[in-house]
């Protein structure tokens, strides 16, 4: 999901129904469960009194779907033009969340930024690779397979033109690892890839990352191969690649808890915390990174601008807007970082911050009073 598809979702037509389910299939009668758990949702839809069109539409994305590699959760978001986003998850849901609202429910996508970067996946050995490229418009596979030949030795040293088979076959695994890495490097090129997932025997994928740029080597991250004589493939590794990207997004919170800390103790202004200045600094375009702990039940106050949110119908009204609605906080807040290009961090068990939401500034707020301090 890329910053210009998010973005587009918040130009859509609502309301919106937001859809997060358990994707796994690890049963044998996973199918049936689907189908099982679709007779509940569309009751439920029913109930809400969402369009037919919009039923029907939700229900091919839901059933219809491929089956998911491992342990998935999946958010579907949805409204009068149509699928808005269909996204697999890491984590999955402890239960199926279903809401119908003039927001969209972004923050479970959001919250995982990090698994949603173009990245390439290598499976290589001395013959050529596998390759995966997740970039921002979908996956693109191929096979390459390198011009070097042979790229066996000899079984025995005791035969004429041992030496010369030897070498031969040495550079030829040398001319098939250089292959590789270039067309790596273009794949990378190509879709701006954050990081490059090298799968194989220990001396192929070591030769490999070596052989690539030094901007291309610093993304790689290791994997092991399989069983001997193939490739193995990304399905194979799912748990794996899932994990490096939890410690990339777990790297990401990190950062962005040290930085608040730092900002709040020198009372730069750029730290804030709580519903009204939180409201106030999104609704301005003043946010550069949205905090997000427990926000529990608590609600905003909306007008007939979705970009405008208040914790209260007065505090609206300084904006210009007649209180219309109101609408979960966990909703409304992130759709406003995203209209903004805001980034998004989940922090359960970062600073306690209060009303359960704190935010990073791009410029002090001068109207801004309840800059946190120790």
């Amino acid at each position: 999901m890329t910053d210009n598809a998010l973005h587009a979702i918040t130009k859509a037509r609502g309301p919106f129904v937001s859809l997060l389910v358990d994707d796994s299939h690890e049963t044998h009668d996973a199918a049936q469960q689907a189908h099982a758990r679709w007779t509940v949702i569309a009751r439920e839809l029913e109930d809400n009194a969402v369009s037919a069109d919009v039923i029907a539409t939700l229900q091919r994305a839901v059933v219809r779907s491929l089956p998911a590699a491992g342990r998935k959760g999946r958010l579907i978001i949805a409204g009068p033009d149509g699928v808005l986003l269909d996204e697999q998850l890491a984590t999955v849901p402890v239960a199926t969340i279903l809401r119908v609202s003039s927001y969209p429910y972004l923050l479970p996508v959001l919250a995982v930024s990090a698994a949603h970067r173009p990245y390439v996946f290598v499976s290589v050995d001395h013959l050529g690779a596998d390759l995966a490229v997740h970039g921002h418009h979908g996956t693109r596979t191929e096979t390459v397979e390198g011009p070097g030949f042979p790229v066996h030795k000899p079984a025995a040293a005791g035969w004429h033109g041992y030496g010369d088979v030897e070498h031969s076959a040495e550079e030829a695994v040398r001319m098939n690892i250089r292959f590789v890495a270039e067309q790596v490097t273009a794949a990378v090129d190509g879709c701006d890839a954050a990081i490059v997932f090298v799968c194989g025997e220990v001396r192929a994928r070591t030769e490999l990352i070596s052989a690539l740029p030094a901007r291309v080597g610093t993304l790689a991250v290791p994997l092991p191969g399989g069983a001997q004589g193939r490739r193995t493939t990304e399905r194979e590794v799912a748990e794996r690649v899932a994990a490096e990207f939890a410690r990339l997004e777990q790297e990401r919170v990190a950062d962005a808890v040290a930085r608040y800390e730092a900002e709040t103790a020198r009372r730069s202004g750029l730290a804030v915390q709580g519903l009204p200045d939180v409201c106030a600094a999104l609704s301005d375009g003043a946010v550069e990174t949205l905090m997000v702990g427990p926000l529990g039940s608590a609600t905003v106050v909306t007008g007939h601008d979705l970009g405008i949110i208040a914790p209260d119908a007065d505090s609206l009204s300084e904006f210009g807007e007649a209180p219309v609605g109101v609408a979960p906080a966990d909703e409304a807040l992130p759709f406003l970082a995203v209209l903004s290009g805001a980034s998004v961090v989940r922090v359960p068990d970062g600073p306690s911050l209060t009303d359960g939401v704190g935010a990073l500034l791009r410029y002090p707020r001068a109207a801004s009073s309840r800059v946190q301090g120790p």
